[in-house]
């Protein structure tokens, strides 16, 4: 699978979360529910201070790797981290794998990342996320990348 390098600046994350694993499909289901919470309680509208209208779902907290149990963090980037009662993630700065999902949206997240987890050399295990770009005329044209945290 084609990806390319690059390094960034921290940011931070405002949103909701959940602890899960990606054992006997667990993740599937909990992160499937926190999207399901996020859209139908309209969170997006919820954060303050979003840097854009963007959204990102950031994975975090890794007890060990993408085996084990992470947080998975849904919400948009934040200019600031306030009082709202949001959830907030930071994004580390440093080098990333970029990699551009392809196929049928939202399978093709999916897959990208059941390709990364066959290879998972070098990875950081301190932040990935996949970013959802604001302005797509439909669902299934949402424009989407995944970040992978590399050393």
């Amino acid at each position: 699978m084609n990806y390319h390098l690059a390094d960034q600046d921290s940011f931070f994350i405002a949103g909701i979360a959940v602890r899960t694993t990606n054992q006997d499909g667990k993740a599937n289901k909990d992160i499937g529910d926190l999207w399901t919470k996020f859209t139908s309680e309209n969170i997006q509208a919820k954060i303050a201070d979003k840097y854009s209208e963007d959204i990102y779902c950031v994975y975090t907290d890794y007890e060990t790797d993408h085996t084990g149990w992470y947080t998975a963090v849904i919400g948009c980037r934040v200019t600031d981290v306030g009082m709202d009662g949001m959830f907030a993630a930071l994004v580390p700065s440093g080098r990333y794998r970029v990699y551009k999902p392809e196929g049928k949206f939202p399978d093709c997240v999916g897959d990208t990342w059941m390709e990364i987890w066959k290879n998972s050399d070098n990875r950081s295990y301190i932040a990935d996320y996949d970013l959802y770009k604001a302005g797509a005329k439909s669902f299934e044209e949402t424009e989407t990348e995944v970040y992978v945290g590399v050393v």
